[in-house]
């Protein structure tokens, strides 16, 4: 069953002389449990489009379908709630609150909704990000890796529908990046987590099951490793 589903995405920056086409009739689909990496060069369209999977920007025309629903069809409040619950977001330089404990970070996305920290999960999660030792450690307390781990649980905290990271071990060294790719394809099969990671790094992008390779805003590559 397809979860994420993108027809014809496009994204315009400026206008006549000056339009910049960051995204050109982009159209894909993802299965549910799918792990797929977007490769392609700096200025692509990569990051541009993990903003529009994500609800962050809005597209100048397509559509975008997560479990069948249209999501820039809902009202801001609706698209509110979708980004909360419905993605994870992980990003390169983590984007922790400095002030906020391990814990604090992790449970952020389920206190904002104003819901109840699901205990067992939280657990579950300290434990197989290797974080159990740090959760009363703020952010400035722990190594890059531990960071990054960190706002992997923060991600998956809510059980998304799908997983979006951009560059997830672009600041971390290959040692840390590679044990940040083993837990994401760990949580992609444990939790049957759909999960797309952005990557320029060809090595990470072939642990995935499908590569989507994007230049000058389309995709010119499609190609599934494993299935």
């Amino acid at each position: 069953m397809d979860i994420l589903t993108v027809e014809n995405l496009t994204k315009i920056y400026g206008k006549n002389e000056n339009a910049v086409h960051a995204l050109d009739g982009v159209s894909f689909s993802v299965k549910k449990g799918e792990f797929v990496a977007i490769i392609g060069p700096s200025g692509s369209g990569k990051s541009t489009l993990m903003h529009l999977l994500g609800g962050v920007d809005t597209p100048t025309s397509g559509k975008v379908s997560v479990d069948r629903k249209d999501i820039y069809a809902q009202n801001p409040e609706e698209l509110a709630i979708f980004r909360r619950r419905e993605v994870g977001l992980i990003y390169q330089f983590f984007n922790l609150i400095p002030v906020l404990t391990v814990v604090e970070n992790i449970t952020l996305p389920v206190l904002l909704d104003g819901r109840k920290v699901n205990q067992k999960r939280l657990s579950k999660l300290l434990s197989a990000l290797g974080l159990e030792t740090r959760q009363s450690h703020l952010p400035n307390q722990l190594s890059g890796g531990q960071q990054q781990r960190t706002s992997i649980g923060r991600a998956l905290m809510n059980a998304p529908a799908i997983l979006l990271a951009d560059e997830p071990t672009g600041n971390l060294d290959s040692q840390n990046s590679q044990e940040i790719m083993e837990l994401l394809r760990r949580s992609n099969k444990e939790y049957n987590q759909t999960m797309l990671v952005i990557t320029h790094d060809e090595a990470i992008a072939l642990q995935a099951d499908r590569i989507i390779q994007i230049e000058d805003g389309r995709i010119t590559r499609d190609e599934v490793l494993r299935s």
